[in-house]
């Protein structure tokens, strides 16, 4: 499942975030969106976990909690309509 992050904190990396999700269960991938000019945070970024189950828990868990002083937003990622 893959899983929105918004209102990251903009100095928070990948490898924390990853960290982060590892304790409700295994991650795929976690990527955090970049702006192409400057190189910074974009502040959100998406997280990979392949058990439904774990992806649930750690967004339930993590939704409306503190990450390096911001308060993020988790929730089941949605593809973009074309």
């Amino acid at each position: 499942m893959k899983l929105l992050i918004r209102n990251l904190a903009r100095t928070t990396t990948e490898s924390e975030l990853q960290a982060i999700f590892e304790t409700y269960g295994a991650v795929q991938f976690c990527n955090i969106v970049m702006d192409e000019k400057t190189g910074k945070s974009k502040g959100f970024g998406f997280v990979g976990m392949p058990k439904k189950d774990e992806a649930r828990a750690a967004m339930k868990a993590l939704n409306g909690t503190e990450i390096a002083g911001s308060k993020v937003r988790v929730k089941k990622a949605v593809k973009k309509s074309e």
